[in-house]
């Protein structure tokens, strides 16, 4: 077994990502957005954009996940401290292949407070 099979089964932090990748996967906005804080911040220098509260994560994953049809798989997740995780994820869509980033913060109420996400 890989060193990233071993990561991703044991960080505390996995259920996070795990809900977070079902719900876009499942072009579910909604769903999403439970999982952040009002005042969450996503970062993704590869849009050219911060999104920022619900009102820019929601218009992030409308326009990322599902308007590009973007499915998303984890790779591996290792924990960045106590409330931070980098997730390394495979997204495929309408736009083609690209492997990214997304590194997060979670709070003690186990809600994201940011994402910085990027291409590799």
């Amino acid at each position: 077994m890989g060193v990233d099979a071993v990561t991703i089964r044991t960080n505390p932090l996995r259920g996070i990502a795990d809900a977070l990748l079902a719900a876009t996967n499942a072009f579910d906005v909604d769903r999403a957005l439970t999982l952040f804080t009002p005042d969450a911040v996503v970062d993704d220098p590869s849009t050219g954009h911060r999104f920022d509260g619900h009102t820019g994560i929601r218009n992030y994953i409308e326009q990322y996940f599902i308007g590009y049809r973007t499915v998303t798989r984890l790779l591996s997740i290792v924990s960045a401290g106590e409330s931070r995780v980098r997730a390394r994820v495979d997204f495929t869509g309408n736009f083609g292949h690209e492997i990214g980033v997304l590194a997060m913060s979670v709070n003690s109420d186990g809600l994201i407070e940011r994402i910085d996400a990027d291409l590799e």
